[in-house]
C-alpha cells in the first residue's frame, strides 16, 4: 500500500540567550534577482490505526455503506490515538524527512505549521516542534491556522520568505486529527475524514518553479464548515451552524453548500492562475486538487473537461486530510512516476474559511535533487 512508505537546566536557557549563534539568517543584496521556491522531498506520517468502512458496516448496519463509499470515494481512514495529537504526527513527519530523505535539520531556517487542531492555544505548537525537532534556534517558527486550502497558503508564505531572502530552505509541516471533534455515530463526517501529517521542504532554486499565486476569501460562508465549540468568545455569541445541526459532532458541514461553493469558486480561480502564469489549460499536466469526496472531484472532472489523469484521486486508503491531501497526492504521483521532472502542474485548495488558492509549480526534484532547467 501507498502509505507504507510512509527537562532542560535552566542555565541552558540562559546560554542560548546569551550567545549569539554563528549561522545568520541568508539575506539578498541589493539587485541581486529574487530567487524562486521549489518544492523539495515529502514525508507523510499516518496514524498507525486504521478503520474502514466494513468496519461501520458493522458497527452501523443501517448505514448504507455502498453508497457512502461511492459518494466519498474512502474505503479506511486513519485515526489518532486519544493521546496523540497534530503535533506528533507532524514531528513524526518531519522525522521520517531527516531520517529517510536525508535532509539536515540544521538546513531549515523557517518552521511553517498549518493545523486546525493544535496543542494549546498558546504557546505555539511549532515552537514546542522546534524544540521536540531540535531545529536551530536561528530558525523562525509560527503556526498558521487554515484547513483544505493551508497546503498552498503555506507554499506560498515560503515563497515569500524565500524570495524576501529570511530563508533558504523552509520546513511546512501540515497535520490535522479532525478525529477529535466528530462523534462516532457522525454518518456525515466520520465517514470522510482521515488524520494525518505531511513534512515538506520548499528551497531556495534559482529558476521559476512556484509561481502564480492567487487566493480568496469569502468570511460569510465561515458557518458552512465550523467548530461549535466557543475560543474565547462567551458561548451562544459566537457563529452557528448554517443550518440544522443533525449531528452530536463539535465539528459541523453544510455539504451541499460547500459542494456549490466550490464549483463556483473554483474553476474561476483556476482561470486566474492561468492568467497570471500565462498558460492555458492544456499547458497543464497534472491538476492536483486538494481531495474532498470522490463525488466533489467528479463533478469538478466533468466541469473542466480533464480526465483522471489529469486530476487524480488519491483518498480511497487515507479519505480527506484537511491540509495534507496535495502533499499526499505528489508523493504518489513521484513514487508512481506520474511527475516527473519539468512537468507543470497546478495546486489547488479549497475549504473551510471559507477560503481558496491555487498556483502553477513546475515539478524540480528527481528524488534527489532539484533537476533545473
Amino acid at each position: 500500500m501507498w502509505y507504507l512508505f510512509l527537562g532542560r537546566a535552566a542555565g541552558g536557557v540562559e546560554r542560548t540567550l546569551g550567545q549569539r549563534p554563528a549561522r545568520q539568517t541568508p539575506t539578498i543584496a541589493r539587485g541581486t534577482p529574487l530567487k524562486s521556491a521549489a518544492i523539495g522531498p515529502i514525508a507523510i506520517h499516518l496514524p498507525a490505526y486504521v478503520e474502514t468502512i466494513e468496519q461501520l458496516r458493522q458497527e452501523f448496519p443501517k448505514w448504507d455503506t455502498d453508497l457512502i463509499y461511492e459518494k466519498t470515494g474512502v474505503r479506511e481512514r486513519h485515526i489518532a490515538a486519544p493521546d496523540e495529537l497534530a503535533s506528533d504526527l507532524g514531528v513524526a513527519a518531519a522525522e521520517k524527512l531527516f531520517g529517510e530523505c536525508g535532509v539536515d535539520r540544521g538546513s531549515i531556517d523557517f518552521l511553517l505549521f498549518c493545523t486546525q487542531t493544535p496543542d494549546f492555544p498558546l504557546p505555539t505548537t511549532s515552537c514546542l516542534m522546534q524544540h521536540r525537532l531540535k531545529l536551530p534556534a536561528t530558525c523562525g517558527a509560527l503556526d498558521f491556522n487554515l484547513g483544505c486550502s493551508g497546503f498552498v497558503y503555506g507554499a506560498m508564505l515560503a515563497a515569500g520568505l524565500i524570495q524576501g531572502g529570511m530563508a533558504k530552505r523552509v520546513l511546512l509541516v501540515t497535520a490535522e486529527t479532525y478525529s477529535k471533534y466528530i462523534d462516532p455515530a457522525d454518518r456525515s463526517l466520520r465517514t470522510i475524514f482521515g488524520d494525518g501529517a505531511a513534512a515538506t521542504v520548499i528551497d531556495a532554486v534559482d529558476s521559476p518553479s512556484l509561481s502564480a499565486f492567487a487566493c480568496g476569501t469569502d468570511g460569510s460562508g465561515a458557518d458552512l464548515l465550523m467548530l461549535t465549540r466557543t475560543g474565547c468568545r462567551p458561548p451562544g455569541k459566537g457563529l452557528s451552524p448554517s443550518k440544522r445541526h443533525r449531528w452530536p459532532s463539535d465539528l459541523y458541514m453544510d455539504g451541499p453548500a460547500l459542494v456549490f461553493f466550490t464549483l463556483e469558486r473554483i474553476p474561476a480561480l483556476i482561470d486566474d492562475v492561468l492568467k497570471r502564469g500565462g498558460k492555458s489549460r492544456e499547458d497543464v499536466r497534472i491538476f492536483i486538487m486538494h481531495q474532498a469526496t470522490r463525488m466533489l472531484l467528479e463533478q469538478l472532472r466533468s466541469h473542466m473537461k480533464v480526465d483522471e489523469k489529469r486530476m487524480p484521486m488519491v483518498l480511497e486508503q487515507c479519505g480527506n486530510t484537511v491540509s495534507s491531501t496535495i502533499p499526499i497526492v505528489i508523493d504518489v504521483l513521484r513514487r508512481d512516476g506520474s511527475l516527473r521532472p519539468g512537468m507543470l502542474t497546478m495546486l489547488v485548495g479549497f475549504g473551510v474559511g471559507l477560503s481558496w488558492s491555487g498556483c502553477l509549480w513546475t515539478e524540480t526534484w528527481d528524488g534527489k535533487r532539484h533537476i533545473l532547467p
